[in-house]
């Protein structure tokens, strides 16, 4: 019986060995960030490029990861010439995400729960937008092969949470058509290499 008991943390200790964790670095210039962002007079989307980030994989799933969002390179799809840049400039200023100050956002995975056997996930983690940090929950879709990894999700942000309340009906009176909404979507596509 005591042999037994001697034994088994080393079992313990060769099941833990087996196991295969092969980090994917992000690749940059096949991933992105499309957001959208809503008011009561309609909607505006854009981009966002990633900066860095990887995903880890244990026997074929994830299980962490986190990247880096390169916010100086916000940019508005649904409008052109100085309209847009108008609007991108704005983002940018301190009434937004003032990206002078704060260049990058950044999401850790802290929890990754397979939901089937299809790639599907439930992911849990930290998003810090100006050094400002609050638990999210979303789900992704993942599709591993032999190099390269391809992820993606649709997370739904409360700006007010990050201290972004230009415009917002829940902090300013009386704003009427120019309110903008605090939620906004961001749909992440990342794309990962080994």
């Amino acid at each position: 019986m005591n042999r037994l008991l001697l034994l088994l943390p080393f079992a313990a200790l060769i099941g833990m060995s087996a196991l295969s964790t092969v980090t994917y670095q992000v690749d940059t210039s096949g991933s992105v960030i499309v957001w959208k962002g809503y008011k009561v007079t309609g909607e505006h989307t854009g981009t966002v490029r990633l900066k860095s980030g990887e995903l880890q994989f244990t026997d074929g799933k994830l299980t962490g990861g986190s990247f880096e969002a390169d916010m100086t390179t916000i940019t508005c799809t649904d409008l052109e010439g100085p309209t847009a840049e108008k609007l991108v400039g704005h983002l940018k200023s301190d009434d937004f995400f003032g990206v002078q100050k704060y260049p990058t956002a950044r999401f850790v995975i802290t929890k990754a729960f397979p939901t089937d056997t299809k790639g599907n996930y439930r992911i849990v983690g930290n998003l810090t937008i100006k050094e400002t940090t609050k638990e999210v929950r979303f789900n992704a879709q993942v599709t591993e092969n032999s190099n390269q990894v391809k992820a993606s999700g649709k997370l739904t942000i409360d700006r007010s949470d990050y201290n972004v309340r230009y415009g917002s009906g829940s902090f300013f009176d009386n704003l009427g058509d120019k309110t903008i909404y605090d939620e906004f979507d961001l749909n992440v596509t990342i794309v990962a290499k080994k």
